[in-house]
């Protein structure tokens, strides 16, 4: 009986060990998946594909191709850039529709010169205009690479690669290892290399199939929380029933900018030549706001009718280094799932999961306003968007006019706090008006509210 209960303690101490265990790695394997998983675009990857089209006498000549199957996050200027590791003692003898920011030491080859020897190259893309025995299809756009859900046409880039010192054969070929990408900047993270069933190719007359001697596949998904300690951009809401502003939160973005150097907007040194040149490192230079972010949206809550309401929304560039080009913007709201009209944007749902319809891509049309200019008098773009009621769930109260998230450029922006949104009046007088509005102007709506 007394063994049994000396016992008890250790093997009780051993369970909560082995329990700590178990949900420790739980926890790990959870957020590590977590990291670079996006719930409103759970399927999105960049995928990268190498196909081995001949074989050379000391190796083999690969089209690399680079699918960006995320629905609204592209890679913008300055464009990709895309390492890896070789497996064993491998060369790039030539390029097309790419190169390496590096040659390397080819000091030990006499003759012909490899492209590059490095054991790590880091290729980007070229940048369009280049000769055209330098291009392939796809190729030579600066490493710009559109989103999924904006331009499928647009999200794929591609190159070719003549590869030396390496297997001849199926069995003798090392895959490359160690994958990097950077889009323009950190935040992706790419698995290894996973040789898949070759790809098929339709001659230009579409009767003859053939196909890649050797295919493999590289799997790049990205997470803000690598790409940035702080969060990209900020939301501010108003409304036509509240004259209060409710603005981006202080420092959404962190205050380390405003520490580091800002600009105010009546400031003589941004008449200063190249005040607007991007760096090397895409350091950003922003105007000094309370919330420092490079971008702003304003939601407001325009108009009130008797079976539509209407939002306008603003997208405010607070970067004086940086144009966005292929900008898009995501809501999450409920009344999504009944857009009547939107007014300047080009807008397409997104509908992850099949059975909700909550969630919608803006983004500017192009050559009208696909281009958010730096900071400044034409750094803005807006549009207004119509909504039809469902009467069953539209309602002004407690914030449901406003977005559940927000994304600008695949980055979640950061909300105000709940308790500060725009707030119905609560006096009779108001209650009155909010019936009368559904069938009058905004204008008169505004007008009651104000002076009753």
């Amino acid at each position: 009986m007394s063994s049994r209960n000396h016992c008890q303690p250790f093997q009780c101490f051993l369970c909560a060990n082995l329990k700590f265990t178990i949900w420790t790695t739980l926890m790990i394997i959870m957020f590590s998946q977590a990291a670079a998983f996006d719930p409103l675009d759970p399927f999105g990857n960049i995928t990268i594909k190498w196909d081995v089209i001949s074989w050379t006498p000391d190796g083999y000549v690969a089209v690399v191709t680079m699918n960006n199957f995320q629905m609204y996050r592209h890679i913008m200027s300055p464009g990709w850039t895309l390492g890896w590791g070789w497996a064993k003692k491998e060369v790039i003898w030539s390029m097309v529709g790419a190169q390496t920011t590096e040659q390397g030491d080819c000091s030990k080859f006499k003759g012909d010169t490899p492209h590059c020897c490095k054991r790590n190259p880091t290729v980007v893309d070229l940048l369009p205009g280049v000769p055209y025995k330098q291009q392939i299809a796809n190729c030579c756009k600066a490493g710009v690479v559109a989103s999924w859900g904006q331009d499928p046409s647009a999200a794929v880039s591609s190159f070719q690669v003549s590869v030396g010192l390496s297997g001849t054969t199926n069995k003798t070929v090392k895959l490359p290892k160690n994958f990097t990408l950077l889009g323009p900047g950190p935040g992706y993270t790419c698995g290894p290399a996973k040789i898949v069933p070759s790809t098929v190719y339709l001659t230009p007359d579409k009767r003859r199939k053939t196909q890649a001697l050797m295919t493999w596949n590289v799997t790049c998904t990205y997470s803000q929380f690598l790409a940035n300690r702080n969060p990209a951009c900020c939301v501010s809401f108003s409304s036509f029933y509240n004259k209060t502003i409710t603005p981006c939160p202080s420092c959404s973005c962190g205050c380390h900018n405003k520490r580091h150097g800002c600009i105010p907007s009546n400031s003589e040194r941004l008449n200063a030549v190249g005040i607007n040149t991007p760096r090397k490192d895409n350091a950003p230079l922003l105007q000094c706001t309370h919330h420092m972010c490079p971008i702003r949206v304003h939601w407001h809550v325009k108009v009130n009718y008797k079976d539509y309401w209407r939002v306008k929304i603003a997208v405010t560039n607070f970067n004086y280094r940086m144009n966005y080009t292929q900008w898009t913007l995501v809501a999450q709201h409920p009344n999504l799932n009944n857009v009547t009209q939107v007014f300047s944007f080009d807008y397409k749902p997104l509908v992850p999961y099949q059975s909700i319809n909550d969630t919608g891509m803006f983004y500017g049309m192009k050559f009208y306003n696909d281009l958010i200019m730096e900071a400044g008098d034409f750094g803005n773009v807006q549009s207004e968007v119509l909504l039809q009621k469902d009467k069953n769930t539209f309602t002004l109260k407690q914030g449901w006019a406003f977005p559940r998230r927000v994304y600008f450029n695949g980055d979640e922006c950061k909300l105000p706090p709940p308790d500060a949104y725009p707030v119905l009046p609560n006096s009779f007088h108001a209650n009155q008006i909010h019936v009368f509005c559904t069938a009058l102007p905004s204008l008169m709506c505004i007008i009651l509210f104000l002076f009753l």
